[in-house]
């Protein structure tokens, strides 16, 4: 019997049922009209595309798979929320799977990846370029500047790394290395939503 003091006691609790994101390596790119991204695994193949929905009170990010089945949608969790609170939602169970959390900040770009239900925290992805993040605030230019952040567990471990790619389109690469503490697939799929939320 596991022991729920370790976290293993719900294996699978923050998988997406829909997709199979157990790659290390995901390449995102975004195409040149609107908010309209394609995720690729490391063998090229299409595993997700996602556009905004616009002109909602609420917005919405939905994701289909590479053969064009329902994946997952990204909700706004309210229309004041500064902050923030975006749910990624499982289309196949109808469930919130994980919540973010935007540290809202004019020198700081840091995502929190929360427990729905608890609040806890399961990972954080965090910006490695305080000036260029004030500045992407500030100078819409500097969106032109690809940014980098560090994907971190609940207790501040290395995970991975999200690597911007000079390029017309927003392009920047996924890459984790250690995901033993962190629900993977809700990791990649928040990471490859951060552009959007980033530029809203």
């Amino acid at each position: 019997m596991n022991d729920p003091s370790t976290g293993s006691s719900e294996p699978g609790k923050y998988d997406i049922s829909t997709v199979d994101l157990s790659d290390d390596r995901y390449e995102v790119k975004q195409s040149m009209v609107r908010n309209k991204y394609t995720v690729r695994d490391s063998a090229g193949d299409v595993v997700l595309r996602g556009k905004q929905k616009m002109f909602k009170l609420k917005e919405e990010f939905p994701f289909v798979t590479g053969d064009d089945e329902d994946a997952f949608s990204v909700k706004a969790g309210g229309i004041m929320d500064i902050g923030g609170n975006y749910a990624i939602v499982d289309a196949g169970t109808g469930e919130e799977v994980v919540v973010l959390d935007e540290d809202y900040s004019i020198f700081v770009e840091n995502w929190t990846i929360r427990d729905p239900d608890t609040g806890e925290a399961l990972a954080t992805i965090q910006s490695k370029n305080k000036l260029l993040s004030a500045l992407r605030h500030l100078v819409g230019a500097a969106n032109l500047i690809p940014n980098k952040y560090e994907i971190f567990d609940a207790d501040g471990g290395h995970v991975g790394d999200i690597e911007g790619q000079f390029s017309l389109r927003d392009a920047y690469t996924v890459t984790i290395d250690d995901a033993s503490d962190v629900p993977k697939e809700a990791v990649v799929a928040a990471a490859c939503i951060l552009d959007a939320l980033e530029n809203q």
